[in-house]
């Protein structure tokens, strides 16, 4: 598979995460602070829960149901309850389109 439009890097809030599904996969797609573009599993490994709907603070993105925190660059949980990671997708910003493949996650140390 590759790379499919995502969103419109015009529909991205700064510090909001924005979500979109891609071939069924859900993604939370964030514009941080610093202008960049981050794309991590949509699902809270904790409860099930759409992490598009919590808090984007500097480089985490917080589920809104039970606080727990997950890196944008690394999709690893930061605080409990989660403690498995979501998966962390590559990003490619070609003019005002966002693509992501949904079938390649990013290596992570």
């Amino acid at each position: 598979m590759s790379a499919s439009r995502a969103c419109a890097l015009s529909d991205l809030v700064q510090d909001e995460a924005h979500r979109v599904e891609i071939d069924g996969t859900a993604i939370a797609v964030v514009l941080d602070g610093k202008g960049e573009v981050h794309a991590i599993g949509d699902v809270c490994t904790h409860g099930d829960i759409s992490l598009s709907d919590g808090f984007v603070e500097g480089e985490t993105l917080e589920c809104w149901a039970h606080g727990s925190a997950f890196s944008l660059k690394t999709g690893r949980p930061l605080n409990l309850p989660a403690f498995e990671p979501v998966p962390v997708y590559e990003v490619v910003i070609d003019g005002d389109d966002v693509l992501i493949d949904p079938s390649v996650t990013k290596a992570t140390a």
